[in-house]
């Protein structure tokens, strides 16, 4: 190993996107790295399971053409992302209400182009969202102080038809936080990256296959495949000091070096035996939490949507995936419900979300089976002015990885990336 250690060997704590990110980057720089996971599967909270008969994933999670740290660690460990993921050109359809759909043009022109032939707006409406851009950008998409962005629209003009149909569902695709409560400048880090680059930037990128073959199970098999390993229902329950480096609770090697990859809610365990990370453990209990539920409904194959990914503003469901459009799975929708702080119990998810897609398509049959997936700590609330911990802790070659971590997006799979590679950046500068 180049400039390293010889000592150095790396733990990594949960294989989610996170863990499975800093993991291949240690791995390309041959420092020897094991990764923890308690579940049978890698892919943390971004994951499939079977239903009748079928690999689903536990919610539709939409990439974007941003998501540049995603993209280049897909196609390091051998996933492909055009064969992946469907690439769609950034597309807002509401049918009979609004419709939205970006031109093949050099960026920022293709959404200025965009707003200006969108359907469902005033020409006063359009020139509005023009303005409203081009303001961000003056300001290098940067607000002297952090407010909601409910807040932030009506301070632009930015009400009615505009706020209803682009900007909150934008907020609540990328934040999973209703816009009276999300943070307009993690909002505006997402615009800036999404819309006012590159045009493919702000292309919608839907996984064609299951999440975890996108890339935590071709991560796990890159590690593998370098000398480090993967060890699955092998649980970290515990951390402890071991001179100089840290052994895991029911293990008996020692690591030079730990990145924590598990999600917020589950850190206590393994942190909970050192008093210098009170201000990191005190940092997320302050949390608050934001879920998403995903209907999957299954009609007969002939039934489809006008595209791929439409959304619904009049009830419950904010977004309705054609699975059949999308992968191939004819007659397979799938409806997100995303940043409701109620509890909603399965059966009204279910048949609130039946209701909603018979209004839409009149004489839709019923469906063959629903079944409801509920993420009820899905991600972080994103608020304004949020303090998130840092990826270095107060103790030596301890480090803190996912998509909650300090940085300058909301939860999203981009995050958890950006995060583990941090991370093991740290692991590298500190070896």
């Amino acid at each position: 190993m180049e400039d390293l250690d010889d000592g150095v060997n790396v733990a990594v704590i949960g294989a989610g996107w996170a863990g499975m990110a800093a993991a291949v980057k240690l791995a390309q720089s041959d420092i020897p790295v094991t990764v923890f996971e308690g579940a049978r599967h890698v892919g943390g909270r971004a994951r499939s399971v079977e239903i009748e008969g079928i690999a689903l994933d536990n919610g539709q999670h939409l990439l974007i053409g941003a998501y540049g740290e995603t993209l280049a660690l897909m196609r390091a460990v051998g996933a492909d992302p055009e064969q992946l993921l469907l690439r769609v050109p950034l597309a807002i359809e509401y049918p009979g209400k609004f419709s939205l759909r970006a031109r093949r043009l050099p960026a920022p022109w293709h959404l200025l182009a965009a707003l200006l032939c969108a359907h469902g707006l005033t020409l006063r409406e359009k020139l509005a969202a023009v303005r409203f851009m081009e303001a961000m950008r003056r300001c290098a998409y940067r607000i002297a102080r952090d407010l909601p962005v409910s807040d932030l629209l009506a301070r632009h003009g930015q009400n009615g038809a505009l706020a209803r149909f682009i900007w909150e569902p934008l907020c609540v695709s990328a934040l999973n936080t209703p816009a009276a409560l999300a943070s307009a400048q993690v909002f505006l880090n997402v615009l800036r990256d999404a819309l006012a680059s590159a045009n493919e930037n702000s292309d919608f990128l839907i996984p064609r296959a299951a999440l975890g073959k996108l890339f935590p199970e071709p991560a796990a098999a890159f590690v593998c495949a370098r000398g480090g390993a993967v060890r699955l229902g092998t649980a970290a329950r515990k951390l402890e000091r071991a001179g100089s480096g840290y052994v895991l609770g029911g293990q008996s090697e020692r690591y030079s070096h730990v990145i924590v990859a598990v999600g917020p809610h589950q850190l206590g365990p393994v942190l909970n035996s050192f008093p210098e990370l009170a201000t990191t453990r005190q940092c997320i209990a302050n949390f608050a939490y934001e879920p998403i539920y995903t209907c999957y409904l299954q009609y007969p194959t002939g039934v489809c949507m006008p595209r791929p990914v439409i959304g619904l503003d009049s009830g419950i469901v904010q977004w309705i995936f054609d699975r059949g459009q999308i992968a191939g799975r004819a007659g397979l929708l799938a409806a997100v419900i995303s940043a409701r702080s109620e509890r909603l119990p399965l059966e009204t998810v279910a048949s609130a979300t039946q209701r909603e897609l018979t209004a839409l398509l009149p004489g839709l049959p019923g469906p063959l089976w629903t079944r409801v997936i509920a993420e009820r700590r899905a991600t972080f609330s994103c608020r304004p002015d949020i303090e998130r911990p840092a990826h270095e802790t107060a103790l030596a070659n301890l480090y803190l990885a996912g998509d909650y971590v300090a940085g300058e997006y909301p939860a999203t799979l981009e995050a958890a990336v950006r995060s583990g590679i941090r991370a093991a950046e740290l692991v590298h500068a500190h070896a």
